[in-house]
């Protein structure tokens, strides 16, 4: 599931870059074109200004000049004085000729004043010194003479810039009239029409227009990026249903498995809380500790295929029983490996019980072989293990299991959780109503292979035996001893002997009304727990006339238990002899 995600949030991530630098690209192309149309405006202008002025140097060549009248403005050419008909008089006014290019000259001036578009001849041979090329102009003029076209450029002048276009002009037989002496001919590149068109107004229409559609793409990319969330999380979502669904029924498993054992009960859940606390000592991130608790939780699902017979039994396993209970993380690897949901926690299922030295199972892995997680939750297990009662051994207080932690570090954990666990598990606070015994009648009864007596019904020895500490709960400890019983069984048949025993049993049982304080031992010996003499007296009725009735005989003892130390006891033997 890991896997998927990351899959999908590098998709997304993905989806988002790409998104991205779509629009973005599809902006920048939009915008460009804007300034490129800014220019090509310009471009058009410098043009369109080329033509008039070529038709009008046209019109004037045609006619072979203008004459105006002299004035401040329109002095007599000096460039023109070889013409013998430049000057004349009429009607009291002097008259000079104005050639084509002294024409243009003067029209471009009154242009550019009107309109802010530069315009001038000029050339590399230069007739009158007024019109004297700049540096990109001598530049243009080179270029035109090569290809005898237009030459357009954007470029400074000052600190604005222009669209710059330089026209070729073409040596026409009318401009021999003017310009023969320079040794042109026609067909010839005599210089070329300079148009600078300024490009501030049409680049801040072109800013405008980029600011509007950036705008509106913001907005579409906000409704794109939208998308890719929203159908994201719809997949997440779907994801995490998913996993739900299929948690759910593996911790159904689990709930199976827990309430199968009431030990058990409650374990997984620990085991998972504190091997998240260490996880999160160690730095893990907040995914793997996520990871490592629904490892806690199903660590233990294996076991819902080790039989009853094994799993729920109170007292320690023979070789033959512990290796059956060692299948469990095999088994438990198995049931998650196909579900893709658990890729990321069937390793550390599997591995929970591998130990820092190789010592483990069910691989012997060593040190840093077995995954740090796995590493992890071995030393939770052992940790609720140390500090859970078990009806074979009582628990460790939280500082003793730690300094038993401590003595396996190097050997069983690893040195490094062992510390983090020092850090994380001091402060712990374990229930202490949490033990092995059955508490409720389902309980009871998985329970009765290994705690009740098969025939009678009482619990047994070995219950018994579990339970010596808790008998000073009661006032009283009654032993009832039936003399000589195998006889009995001898001269009326066992199956006589048993239905005796049922029926000392069932009156027992109705005398203290709590079924768990009456034991059955040694065979014929039973031992029931009371509160007071009344109790007592009505026991020893119940039993007298059952007994009686068989022609039996036995002995009761009674004794108190107010001033007896039973913790000093170390088995039942013990405590029968003290009692009685």
């Amino acid at each position: 599931m890991k896997s998927k995600r990351k899959f999908i949030a590098l998709m997304t991530k993905s989806l988002y870059v790409v998104w991205t630098l779509l629009l973005g690209a599809i902006l920048s192309i939009i915008i460009n074109m804007a300034y490129s149309y800014a220019e090509y405006t310009a471009k058009q202008e410098a043009i369109a200004s080329v033509n008039k002025d070529m038709a009008y140097r046209k019109w004037i060549s045609s006619h072979g000049g203008v004459y105006v009248p002299v004035n401040k403005r329109t002095q007599p050419n000096k460039y023109l004085a070889n013409i013998k008909d430049r000057d004349f008089k009429a009607i009291n006014k002097e008259f000079t000729l104005m050639n084509p290019a002294y024409a243009l000259t003067q029209m471009m001036q009154d242009y550019s004043e009107l309109y802010g578009v530069k315009t001038k001849i000029t050339s590399t041979r230069l007739l009158n010194p007024a019109n004297k090329a700049d540096m990109w102009e001598t530049v243009a003029l080179d270029k035109i003479d090569k290809t005898r076209k237009n030459y357009t450029e954007v470029s400074s002048i000052g600190d604005k810039e222009f669209l710059r276009l330089m026209s070729p002009l073409v040596t026409t037989i009318s401009c021999l009239k003017c310009h023969a002496s320079q040794g042109y001919q026609v067909g010839d590149i005599r210089g070329g029409i300079s148009v600078s068109v300024p490009m501030e107004s049409l680049y801040n229409d072109a800013f405008k227009n980029s600011m509007l559609i950036s705008g509106l793409f913001f907005i579409i990319w906000l409704i794109g990026a939208w998308s890719i969330s929203f159908f994201t999380n719809k997949i997440y979502k779907y994801l995490n249903e998913k996993e739900e669904l299929y948690e759910e029924y593996i911790y159904g498993l689990v709930s199976v498995v827990e309430k199968s054992d009431t030990y058990t009960a409650g374990h997984s859940t620990r085991v998972a809380d504190y091997a998240e606390k260490i996880a999160k000592e160690m730095g893990f991130s907040e995914y793997d500790c996520h990871v490592i608790h629904r490892a806690g939780m199903l660590h233990d699902i294996g076991k819902v295929a080790i039989p009853d017979s094994v799993f729920l039994k109170p007292t320690k396993l023979s070789s033959r029983e512990y290796s059956l209970i060692k299948e469990h993380v095999d088994i438990g690897y198995e049931m998650l490996k196909d579900i893709s949901i658990f890729d990321e926690i069937k390793e550390i299922v599997r591995d929970h019980h591998e130990h820092y030295d190789g010592s483990g199972y069910p691989r012997g892995l060593i040190g840093e072989d077995t995954p740090m997680l796995a590493q992890i939750l071995s030393l939770a297990d052992s940790f609720d293990a140390m500090t859970t009662d078990r009806v074979y051994k009582g628990r460790k207080s939280v500082e003793d299991a730690l300094k038993e932690m401590v003595s396996l570090s190097g050997k069983q954990f690893n040195p490094k959780i062992v510390q983090a666990a020092l850090i994380s598990l001091k402060d712990v606070i374990i229930d202490h109503e949490k033990q092995q015994n059955p508490k409720t009648l389902l309980e009871k009864e998985r329970y009765s292979s290994f705690y009740k007596d098969l025939l009678t019904g009482v619990y047994n020895e070995t219950y018994l035996r579990f339970n010596i500490h808790k008998l000073d709960k009661c006032s009283f400890a009654v032993r009832i001893s039936l003399n000589n019983f195998h006889n009995y069984n001898k001269q009326n048949g066992w199956a006589k002997g048993d239905e005796v025993l049922q029926k000392i049993a069932n009156s027992i049982m109705y005398s203290c009304k709590d079924d768990t304080r009456v034991y059955r031992f040694y065979g014929d010996n039973f031992l029931v727990l009371l509160d007071n003499q009344y109790e007592i007296d009505e026991l020893k009725t119940n039993v007298d006339k059952i007994v009686k009735e068989n022609n039996l005989m036995y002995k009761i003892s009674v004794a108190a238990l107010a001033d007896i130390d039973l913790h000093t006891m170390e088995s039942l033997e013990d405590v029968i002899e003290k009692l009685f």
